[in-house]
Parts: C-alpha cells; sequence; structure tokens
C-alpha cells in the first residue's frame, strides 16, 4: 500500500461523524406510510418549520428514553402477515407490531409530551443483513438520535449499523426526503 492510499484510508476513518443527517431531494414516501396518511390525515401534514432542532432538557432527555424502553416492552415484535395477513401495514400496535408499528406509538407518545412533529421522524435504513428496517429519529441541537424496537440505548445516528436512507421531511409529516450521507455512515460504523 502507498503512503498516500494508507493516509487515505486513516484519514476517512479519523474524521468525526456528523452529528445529523443531511438530507436531499423530496423521494417517494413508503407505501405503508401513504396508506396510514389516508386514514390519519391530522397526522400527515405541514409542521411548524423551525430552522433548528430542539434543545432538549434533561426531562425532555429522560422522556426519550423512557418512551423507547417502555414501547419495546409493551410490544411484542410480530410481522404484519403474521398480525394482519398482508405485506405491509402501519398502524399503532395493540400488544403486537412490527418495527414501523413501533414507531409510530414512539412518534405519538413523545408528541403528546409535547415534541414538535417536525423533529419527529420515521427513517427507513437497512440493517446490515440487507433487510428494511424503520426507526425514529429524534433531531435535536445535539445531533439526530434514534430511537429503535431492536435496540433499548437511544444512540447517536451514526452510532448504529444501519445504512440509512430516507425519512419524514422536517417541513411536512406526508413527505419524505432522501438522506445523502446514509451510506457513510454505514462505512464509518462497519470501520469502527
Amino acid at each position: 500500500m502507498t503512503a498516500v492510499a494508507a493516509w487515505l484510508v486513516t484519514s476517512t476513518i479519523a474524521f468525526p461523524a456528523p452529528l445529523s443527517m443531511q438530507t436531499g431531494a423530496v423521494t417517494s414516501q413508503p407505501i405503508g406510510h401513504y396508506e396510514f396518511c389516508k386514514t390519519n390525515r391530522s397526522e400527515c401534514g405541514p409542521t411548524t418549520r423551525r430552522v433548528a432542532p430542539a434543545h432538549l432538557t434533561g426531562a425532555g432527555w429522560n422522556a426519550v428514553r423512557d418512551i423507547n424502553i417502555s414501547v419495546n416492552r409493551a410490544i411484542t415484535p410480530m410481522t404484519d402477515k403474521d398480525l394482519v395477513g398482508q405485506d405491509e401495514l402501519w398502524a399503532y400496535p395493540d400488544g403486537a407490531g412490527d418495527c414501523e408499528d413501533f414507531v409510530l406509538l414512539k412518534r405519538k407518545k413523545l408528541m403528546e409530551r409535547g415534541f414538535s412533529a417536525a423533529d419527529l421522524l420515521i427513517t427507513v435504513v437497512r440493517k446490515p443483513d440487507g433487510e428494511g428496517h424503520a426507526v425514529l429519529t429524534v433531531r435535536t441541537s445535539e445531533g439526530d438520535f434514534i430511537l429503535d424496537n431492536l435496540e433499548n440505548d437511544v444512540k447517536l445516528w451514526s452510532d448504529t449499523p444501519y445504512r440509512y436512507l430516507k425519512r419524514q421531511a422536517s417541513f411536512h409529516a406526508g413527505r419524505w426526503v432522501s438522506i445523502e450521507n446514509g451510506d457513510t455512515m454505514m462505512v464509518s460504523a462497519v470501520g469502527k
């Protein structure tokens, strides 16, 4: 390996990961979310637009952590096929649900606690095995944090093993935007 190539590999891993996702253009809405929005219109419209994400207090962080853990414990993971006999149905869980259902309930509970919909964004990722997955991104002034039904700890998005594809737009809960630096996180997470 040449000295220049060694420097490039080392410098790629040495750069700190970005605290927040870089979003791009409006992209396709997942079909399950589209169907959810048809029956839950009030949850899929324009949001209050702020220039910067909210700053969370200690009480806010406690609420985020508590809701992530309590929903993870209260809901039994089960596929839509097993629950309702169809491949994809986004709905509030009643005792059991898949990843999107966990996300919807966590988002709802956080909004009931006063969090803005603009800072609670359903996010589509790929797990290391290539399987699709949904998590909830909480935008904060300290970075984007992930609430995940596969993990009780709330983590900075760059500290997860996922490849980030798209998420709800902060300006409109029924619109989705691409995540421009999502592939970088997968490489960075593997390189750690």
